[in-house]
């Protein structure tokens, strides 16, 4: 079981502030002091630093991290597995990405629930930063996410490898054909919100671009796919979206996809878990299993 001091480390590192790692926790902040001084005695290392009021993990505070952050996630694993054992099922809580839960999940995970009824499973649809925040907290024990990750901190297997297309509807008419992206910097830009791993991707593309969202005239930011869908297919903008997402309005003929000679981009989906879990075993062979059939 987890020292209730790395406990209180861990609650700090969530908020970074000693007060309200001690209000989450219901002790006093001094309490929270002590814990962290008995840590950095026990380890000879300075866990946390300070510029200005603000704190940050020292070098060693971020290993200290990424290990207690496997060990609370791997024993939260054991006990629920404890609960099960009545059953000789699996209890299993995983996350995914919104193009990934909508849009691919769905076929390998009735496959894997046809195959193993005995399971328990717990499935969220968060953003890539949601996701990343409960795996660290030990919330869910792995996750399938399309946006980009610590690779330091994470064990990790390419789930699939997706096109990621610039689109608008069918009907859409531009005063001229876009061939790159310069050319639709004139258009409505239907975008994911901050934290979402669609956005991070397209953003990071086009920085390389020296292009910025706010380049685009008009702008307008929603937190869902479907809606983002419904008004591309309304004709109210253009959008950056993985295919499989797209696909089906695609093969409607209500979408199309724009041929843009600077952008041709591909990225994966990955599954993801805690680096270091002793459970690491396990959660490949749900990988294995969960695999859409025909990835990349």
């Amino acid at each position: 079981m987890l020292d209730f001091r790395v406990n209180t480390f861990l609650a700090v590192c969530e908020h970074m502030n000693y007060t309200k790692a001690a209000e989450a926790l219901h002790i006093t902040q001094p309490a929270v002091s002590q814990h962290i001084h008995y840590l950095e005695s026990l380890y000879h290392v300075k866990l946390f630093q300070y510029e200005g009021k603000k704190i940050h993990l020292t070098p060693a505070g971020e290993i200290l991290l990424r290990t207690a952050a496997a060990l609370k996630n791997d024993e939260q694993f054991m006990l629920e597995q404890f609960s099960q054992l009545s059953t000789h099922g699996l209890a299993l809580r995983f996350g995914t990405t919104m193009t990934i839960g909508e849009s691919v999940i769905s076929v390998p995970l009735a496959s894997y629930l046809t195959r193993h009824p005995e399971v328990s499973l717990s499935m969220i649809i968060s953003n890539t930063d949601d996701l990343l925040k409960r795996l660290h907290a030990g919330n869910i024990h792995f996750a399938l996410v399309e946006g980009n990750y610590d690779t330091a901190e994470y064990d990790s297997l390419i789930y699939r490898t997706e096109p990621f297309i610039p689109i608008c509807s069918s009907r859409h008419v531009f005063s001229k054909e876009p061939c790159c992206l310069r050319d639709l910097l004139d258009e409505h830009l239907l975008l994911r919100e901050s934290g979402s791993g669609t956005r991070d991707i397209l953003e990071k593309h086009l920085d390389m671009k020296n292009i910025r969202i706010t380049d685009f005239a008009h702008i307008t930011e929603i937190g869902n796919i479907h809606v983002i869908l419904e008004l591309l297919k309304a004709d109210l903008g253009i959008s950056f979206l993985y295919q499989a997402a797209a696909l089906q309005g695609i093969e409607d003929g209500m979408l199309r996809p724009l041929n843009l000679r600077d952008f041709q981009l591909e990225h994966d989906f990955t599954f993801i878990w805690n680096k270091g879990s002793v459970f690491s075993d396990i959660y490949r062979k749900v990988y294995e299993e969960m695999r859409p059939v025909n990835s990349n």
